[in-house]
C-alpha cells in the first residue's frame, strides 16, 4: 500500500519535491537527532510524523524540519543534523531557501494591488510593461501569468546539469533578461488553453508589481506582508548568496572535482534566477503564521482570495492532467479533502507549505533534500505530507 500511495502523490501533488540517490557511506554512520514533538489529537499522526523523519541524515536527505498546525492538533518535529562535518543536531529554527514558496508571497501581493484597483486581472501584461512584453505576447493576461496559462516558454540559462549550474552559482541574472529571453521564443501555447507550470509568469508579476507601485518588489512585499504578519526571519537575499543568520547546511549529490559522485556543500549559491518566483528564506515559524494568516483571509481580504482556490478549467501542457495550479497555490486531495499549498526546491532545499481549506491542518516543513531539484518525489518530504493529512 505504501509504493501505491507514493506513486499516486508523486504523480499528482504537484507540489514540488524530489527523490535522492542510494546511501552514500558518508551517511551511512552520521548520528541522527530524536525528533522533538508537541501534544496532538491523534496518537497515530504523531507516531507516523516521527517515523516520517526519523533516523536522518538518510541517502535523501540530512535534515528536516516540521511544524503542524490546527484546531485538529499542534505537532513540532526536527531530526538530522546542521552539518555533516560537526554532526550536530539540526537547528529547529534554522533559516532555510523556500524555493517556489515565494510565488504565494508574489500573487498575494498581486491580489492586493487588485483590490485596489491598481492592477486588472484582466488587462494584458502588455499594457503595464509595453518596453517589455512585445506584441507577440500582446494577449497574455496577468491572470494568466499567475496561473501559469501565459504560454511563455522558459527562458534560456547557461548549463543543463547540475554541475553546470554549480559552476554558475554566482552569475547575476536580471529580471528584464530573463523576460526578454523568454519572450523573443515562440509562445508554447494559446494564452488560456493550457497550463505549463513555470517560473517566467511570476518574474513578469514581480516587474508588474514594481510598475504599478513605482517600489521595488522586495520593498512591497515587506510592506504588505512580511511586516505586518511579523515574519521576522523572512528575506530576500538579493545578490548575496549566502543565507544569513542560524541556517542547517544543504547538500547535493553531483560529481566532484576527483570524478566521484558524492555530496557538496551548496549552502552558498545564488537566487537571482529565481528571484520574485523563488528566492524567499524563511523559517517554518514564519511561514506557518503566513499560511494561518493566508487561509484566514487575512493577506488577502474580500473575493479576490478566491483566485488562489479556483483552479483553471484547462489540461496541463505536457500531461493532459487537469490543470493543478491556481494563483499562487496548488490543490491535491488527501485523506479525503482538499489539501491548498505550494512547495519550492532550491539546491540542498525543499520547503512546502500546506493547509485544508479551512485550516484545520496545517503543515510547513523544510527538508534539506540530497537531489532537491530532481524529477522524483522525496521519499522524506513525501512521508511528512502522508502523514500529516493521509493518503490520495
Amino acid at each position: 500500500m505504501r509504493t501505491t500511495t507514493r506513486t499516486l502523490l508523486a504523480a499528482g501533488l504537484v507540489l514540488g519535491v524530489v527523490a535522492g540517490p542510494a546511501i552514500p557511506p558518508a551517511l551511512a554512520s552520521a548520528p541522527a537527532a530524536v525528533p522533538a514533538a508537541a501534544p496532538a489529537s491523534a496518537h497515530s499522526a504523531n507516531s507516523a510524523l516521527e517515523d516520517a523523519i526519523a533516523d536522518l541524515p538518510t541517502a535523501q536527505a540530512t535534515a528536516a524540519l516540521v511544524r503542524v498546525g490546527g484546531s485538529e492538533g499542534v505537532w513540532r518535529g526536527s531530526s538530522g543534523v546542521h552539518d555533516l562535518k560537526t554532526n550536530r543536531p539540526a537547528d529547529p529554527a534554522a533559516r532555510f531557501r523556500a524555493g517556489s514558496v515565494t510565488k504565494v508571497f508574489t500573487a498575494a501581493v498581486a491580489l492586493q494591488l487588485a483590490a485596489e484597483g491598481r492592477l486588472d486581472l484582466d488587462r494584458s501584461a502588455r499594457s503595464y510593461l509595453p518596453d517589455l512584453i512585445p506584441a507577440s505576447y500582446g494577449g497574455v493576461t496577468v491572470r494568466q501569468l499567475l496561473n501559469h496559462t501565459h504560454g511563455i516558454p522558459a527562458p534560456d540559462f547557461p548549463g543543463d546539469t547540475v554541475e553546470e549550474w554549480y559552476a554558475n552559482r554566482f552569475r547575476i541574472h536580471d529580471p528584464k533578461d530573463m523576460v526578454r529571453s523568454a519572450t523573443s521564443k515562440k509562445r508554447e501555447f494559446k494564452p488560456g488553453e493550457r497550463q505549463h507550470y513555470l517560473n517566467i509568469g511570476y518574474t513578469i508579476a514581480g516587474l508588474l508589481i514594481e510598475r504599478v507601485t513605482g517600489d521595488s518588489y522586495e520593498h512591497q512585499v515587506a510592506r504588505r506582508t512580511l511586516e505586518p504578519l511579523g515574519l521576522r526571519d523572512t528575506y530576500f537575499p538579493g545578490s548575496d548568496p549566502r543565507i544569513t543568520g542560524p541556517h542547517n547546511h544543504g547538500y547535493q549529490v553531483m560529481k566532484l572535482d576527483d570524478g566521484t559522485t558524492g555530496l557538496r556543500d551548496v549552502s552558498v549559491w545564488g537566487t537571482t534566477d529565481g528571484w520574485a518566483a523563488g528566492d524567499l528564506i524563511s523559517t517554518t515559524a514564519d511561514l506557518e503564521r503566513f499560511t494561518k494568516a493566508l487561509f484566514q483571509g487575512r493577506v488577502v481580504r474580500g473575493p479576490l482570495l478566491e483566485e488562489m482556490f479556483t483552479l483553471p478549467k484547462v489540461a496541463d501542457f505536457r500531461t493532459g492532467a487537469p490543470a493543478a495550479y491556481s494563483v499562487g497555490l496548488s490543490m491535491k486531495e488527501l485523506g479525503g479533502r482538499e489539501v491548498w499549498g505550494k512547495t519550492g526546491g532550491r539546491w540542498g532545499y525543499n520547503a512546502a507549505i500546506a493547509s485544508t481549506r479551512d485550516g484545520s491542518r496545517t503543515l510547513v516543513y523544510s527538508v534539506n533534500s540530497t537531489d532537491a531539484k530532481g524529477q522524483d518525489t522525496n521519499k522524506v518530504a513525501l512521508n511528512i505530507m502522508v502523514a500529516t493529512f493521509g493518503e490520495p
